[in-house]
């Protein structure tokens, strides 16, 4: 007994020296991390079974009085999550940022994920790509993801620095749900096709399932705020309630789109650097040369249809697929977007002078994607209304940004398109690290206020009674978007009819796990509706749907391929069926 007691207290005493440096496991499933002089990678990576997943399912990230630090990619093969603790009263969270490794470089990835089919959960983080010795992580990103089918959950989280893409991916069919995050100076000095947000990475080899943005800022970057789709095509695209503040390049990059939403955003000063003589038209678009423009749709090729819609016939090369273009659905919606006099008049100052290069200035929507629009027998599926060109009026600190006397964008911008940059870059108040052990980033953001626009019009035109654009800086606090902020059920299925081929019936079965509004149809090969079987609010669960080969007005249709979609708020799945008699 009383050599138990002794080993009792010999134990307190250790885990009492060590606890400053410590890690403690909470609850078998959750490991509060501290910040320590062990990288952050370290006690992640090491901590795993024998069969190499995660030894705990939560990474708790608590310290506040300096910053973590990690030496060399977190790769992991099973799901991961890492949660901060924000501050109680400022809301502050935990800081990781790259340490300086023995021969002065710098570690380039943060979060690499190779599992497929996993789930990697963050939250409550400030992930910053300037090392402790001020070196920018040029080539790095915070996310990689790298296999097929795994989801990434990103909420209430800072990207700063990260001067390749925050977030990038090469794996098949993976998911994006990323929320209430700001992305901020995101600039690579002599590259201004990098700086990126999300980004499907080059050669753009990978299809993509769902990518939802909400909530989010994307300030003062230089490439694309969301780049999933370059060469294939993409199942679902949000992009709702963000603010895209100056981008040199490209908002977005979604020509391949088949579904999909962008509403309620602010896009102020996007795509300033224009578009050079020498980058047109094939760095900005893929097949068909276009001046581009902040919405930028294009029609799908006969191999990506071939995917999406197996049953359609092919087309010949260069004929646009009517019965395909008709099953895409992409609503545009109560958007303002705005280029700031001051950037404006430099484009058309530009232009008129003998500079090296002069550059096409950019629109709204340019004529291709207007056509696809206005063009209801073709496109059926594609709407827009409410957007406006409009000022927000934000404080005077962001329009400066183009003027200011350090890191303007204007500056940046005649040093790019005469050929002479070099370790410039241009953005909002920068962060500077500290040297001493307790150093954090400044917090609230700097631009906190500023961001508060004054348009009431503007505030008040949102679809959804919320201020339009990021709400965060008006309430001071992230937008709850539940458990998970997916709008696609994880688990909709829509299975092969049966019989196939069938006379004078057959039974289609689809599963839902949440409760939405439904439509089941019927089309022919011509993508005409020919019979509605479900239209019904607030389905969920398991059902079974007989269809009778009848058309609305129940006349019998003759054989033929057919096709069935099932069709939700926020998904749509098609298959095709053989009627034959």
């Amino acid at each position: 007994m009383k050599q138990m007691l002794t080993a009792t207290f010999l134990v307190a005493i250790v885990l009492l020296l060590i606890a400053p440096s410590q890690v403690f496991a909470q609850a078998g499933d959750t490991l509060v991390v501290y910040a320590t002089p062990n990288s952050l990678d370290e006690i992640i990576t090491r901590d795993t079974t024998s069969t190499g997943a995660q030894a705990h399912k939560v990474y708790k990230l608590v310290s506040l009085d300096t910053t973590y630090l990690y030496s060399g990619a977190i790769t992991v093969k099973s799901d991961l999550t890492v949660i901060g603790v924000p501050h109680s009263s400022t809301g502050r969270p935990p800081c990781i940022q790259p340490a300086v490794l023995p021969d002065n470089s710098i570690p380039g990835n943060l979060f690499v994920m190779n599992g497929p089919k996993t789930k990697g959960t963050f939250k409550n983080l400030y992930l910053l790509g300037l090392s402790t010795n001020g070196s920018a992580n040029n080539g790095g990103v915070a996310f990689q993801i790298s296999a097929d089918s795994i989801t990434l959950v990103v909420d209430n989280t800072v990207f700063e620095e990260w001067l390749t893409f925050a977030i990038g991916y090469n794996g098949n069919w993976d998911k994006f749900f990323i929320t209430n995050c700001k992305f901020r100076n995101m600039v690579e000095p002599n590259q201004w096709y990098i700086g990126e947000v999300l980004r499907n990475e080059w050669p753009g080899a990978a299809y993509t399932d769902s990518v939802v943005m909400k909530y989010n800022t994307m300030f003062c970057i230089n490439g694309y705020a969301a780049c999933p789709v370059t060469k294939y095509y993409e199942t679902y695209f949000e992009f709702s309630h963000n603010n895209v503040i100056y981008t040199f390049k490209n908002p977005f990059f979604i020509f391949n789109v088949t579904k999909g939403k962008i509403n309620n955003n602010i896009f102020y000063g996007a795509w300033a650097g224009g578009i050079a003589l020498a980058e047109y038209p094939w760095w900005d678009q893929l097949w068909s040369p276009e001046v581009g423009s902040i919405i930028d749709f294009d029609v799908l090729d006969s191999a990506k249809i071939a995917l999406w819609q197996p049953g359609l016939p092919r087309l010949a090369a260069g004929v646009v697929d009517t019965a395909a273009e008709k099953l895409r659905t992409v609503e545009v919606k109560n958007n303002v977007y705005f280029w700031p006099k001051t950037l404006t008049d430099y484009w058309t100052a530009w232009n008129d002078t003998a500079h090296v290069d002069s550059v096409y200035t950019v629109s709204w929507m340019n004529t291709r994607t207007t056509n696809m629009f206005t063009d209801k027998t073709t496109w059926p599926g594609f709407t827009q209304s409410g957007n406006q060109n409009v000022d927000p009026g934000f404080g005077t600190s962001i329009p400066n940004v183009l003027t200011q006397s350090t890191d303007g964008l204007l500056d940046w911008f005649k040093l790019c398109r005469t050929g002479t940059l070099t370790t410039t870059y241009w953005g909002y108040q920068r962060t500077q690290v500290g040297t001493a052990a307790n150093w954090v980033p400044p917090w609230p953001l700097p631009e906190a206020q500023h961001m508060q626009y004054t348009n009431t019009a503007v505030k008040n035109s949102s679809t959804d009674g919320l201020p339009l654009g990021d709400p965060y800086w008006f309430k001071g606090s992230p937008t709850a978007v539940g458990s998970q902020p997916a709008p696609v059920p994880l688990e909709f299925t829509l299975s092969q009819n049966y019989p196939n081929p069938f006379n004078p019936s057959t039974t289609i079965l689809f599963t839902l796990t949440s409760a939405e509004h439904v439509k089941l149809i019927v089309f022919n090969m011509l993508g005409q509706e020919v019979r509605t079987l479900v239209d019904q609010e607030m389905m969920t669960g398991r059902h079974n749907v007989t269809w009778d080969g009848r058309d609305n007005r129940g006349t019998q249709l003759s054989s033929g391929v057919y096709f069935y979609r099932l069709e939700t708020k926020s998904l749509t799945v098609t298959r095709n069926m053989l009627l034959l008699k």
